[in-house]
């Protein structure tokens, strides 16, 4: 029987499969792996034109620093709470 959850994109496909003592070919229409670059230099001239700082984010950021009731409670607590159910890998020995 076959499980519903089961992907057949998983499934190897008999024409890919090697047979004992063969090696696997590449299946017709494959093609060998490449990058482009383009995209990564249209990233970087992005980031160049933009500003070094935002005054409007530097602003906010001040504003919240001096807001005693910035974070709010719930929030530390919900994040202390996370801190001490994360596991300490310093003491992993694996």
């Amino acid at each position: 029987m076959i499980s519903s959850t089961s992907s057949p994109d998983r499934t190897p496909r008999p024409d890919l499969v090697a047979a004992a003592g063969q090696s696997a070919q590449k299946a017709p229409g494959q093609r060998p792996d490449r990058i482009s670059t383009e995209s990564a230099a249209f990233l970087k001239s992005e980031l160049q034109r933009q500003p070094e700082t935002r005054p409007e984010v530097v602003e906010r950021a001040k504003a919240l620093a001096a807001d005693p009731k910035y974070p709010p409670v719930e929030v530390a607590r919900h994040v202390a709470a996370q801190i001490l159910a994360a596991p300490d890998l310093s003491e992993d020995q694996s």
